[in-house]
């Protein structure tokens, strides 16, 4: 069992930051991927970031230049640093995990963190 909980979201004015943490906890038996996901009212979610326990990194075009993500193995969190944030960027933000176990792949996600950018 995997669990993750975000942290961090609140409102802040057009061109702030604000830094997104997600704990996780449970067992994991093999390594895992980590991302970051945002879903505004009325859209799909959509893909922010990803990082992989060894550190390789993917950015959506939308974000990159503006978010960094890191994690940190130690303490079992990553983090979603957001800086230069526009009102596009409101959403509500979910981490997500990728265990492997064998040949199978799991997917857990966090319960989300509303991140509202006003203008």
């Amino acid at each position: 069992q995997v669990q993750l909980v975000e942290s961090g979201g609140g409102l802040v004015q057009a061109g702030g930051s604000l830094r997104l943490s997600c704990a996780v906890s449970g067992r994991t038996f093999s390594s895992y991927a980590m991302g970051w996901f945002r879903q505004a009212p009325g859209k799909e979610r959509e893909f922010v970031a990803t990082i992989t326990r060894s550190g390789s990194i993917n950015y959506a075009s939308s974000v990159k230049g503006r978010f960094t993500v890191s994690r940190d193995n130690a303490k079992n969190t990553v983090h979603l640093q957001m800086n230069s944030l526009k009102p596009e960027d409101t959403a509500v933000y979910y981490c997500n995990a990728e265990v492997v176990v064998g040949v199978l792949q799991y997917s857990y996600w966090g319960q989300g963190t509303q991140v509202t950018v006003s203008s």
